[in-house]
Formats: structure tokens, C-alpha cells, sequence
């Protein structure tokens, strides 16, 4: 489903480095996380399991939020960003016209308890020669993304690091 056209704000000429992924676990410490983030970062509004009402109001205060803090918002639904595990997603990604994909996850994360992670060397293999701007998401601080520029990222996104 494709997100309203209100719901995310104009592509930045330049792409956020830091992303905070705003979910329902954050519960509280949503606001919390939007104040930590540094002025012009990125938001990507989830919150897909709350009602639709609910949902629109939550993104109404978040919004208003960002536009204080000059944050970039978007839609967790909006096409212009992506999600990908593999090749094949991240492939298909770009194909879909995808301007920013967070490839996950580099290494163990609270999200997905047990789930295996690339780690640095199989993640920078995997976006090698992407054709798309690659974000580093899963288990990520600012330290393990400064470390993962070399290998091709372009940003970062967390939850957790935003919140500790």
C-alpha cells in the first residue's frame, strides 16, 4: 500500500546519515530518540500495527517533531526507501527505484533476537556495486557505521542506539 503523499517530506538533495527506525517497542522512548538525534537526520515512521486514526495522530506529533528539529521524515511504506537481507532484495530495490536501501542486519540486534547477521566483510560484499546508496541497519551505532563507510555505506539507522 502506498503511503499518503502528506505522509513523507520532499527528498533531501543530500541523504540523512544517521535514521532513527521509529517503532511501537520504542514505546516512550520514541521522544526521546527524536530529541538525541542530531538536526537534519531521518526518521523512518513505522508503527504499521496500530490503528489507522491512531496511527495518523502518532505521525501528526512525530511530524511536528521533526519539522522543530529539521529531522527528515518518511513513511516506513514510502517506495523511496527499502529494506534488504540479500542480493536479490537489494537488486530488486533498485529496480523498484528505491533512493535509499538499509541492508540488514550487520551484526546482532534487539529487533530480530537470534537472527544471523552479515558482520562487516559479507555486508560490504553484499552492496558491492549496488547502483543504489546503501545504509548499514542491525545492531548499529555511529562508531560501527564510521567503520562501514569505507566498505560503501552512505548512512545508518537504528533503534536501540538512540535510545541508550
Amino acid at each position: 500500500m502506498m503511503p499518503p503523499r502528506h505522509r513523507s517530506v520532499a527528498w533531501p538533495l543530500k541523504v540523512p546519515a544517521a535514521w532513527l527506525f521509529a517503532e511501537a517497542r520504542l514505546g516512550d522512548a520514541l521522544w526521546m530518540a527524536l530529541d538525541r538525534l542530531p538536526r537534519g537526520a531521518g526518521v523512518v515512521f513505522g508503527f504499521r500495527d496500530l490503528p489507522r486514526a491512531v496511527r495518523r495522530r502518532l505521525f501528526e506529533h512525530v511530524a511536528a517533531v521533526a519539522r522543530r528539529r529539521r529531522l527528515v521524515l518518511v513513511d516506513a511504506a514510502d517506495p523511496r526507501i527499502a529494506k534488504a537481507h540479500d542480493r536479490a532484495e537489494l537488486v530488486a530495490a533498485r529496480r523498484r527505484g528505491a533512493r535509499l536501501v538499509f541492508v540488514s542486519p550487520v551484526f546482532a540486534t534487539a529487533s530480530h533476537p537470534g537472527a544471523s547477521a552479515l558482520g562487516r566483510v559479507r555486508w560490504g560484499l553484499l552492496v558491492r556495486g549496488a547502483g543504489v546508496p546503501v545504509a548499514a541497519l542491525g545492531g548499529m551505532t555511529a562508531r560501527r557505521y564510521r567503520s562501514l563507510r569505507p566498505l560503501g555505506a552512505v548512512a545508518w539507522g537504528a533503534i536501540d542506539a538512540w535510545t541508550c
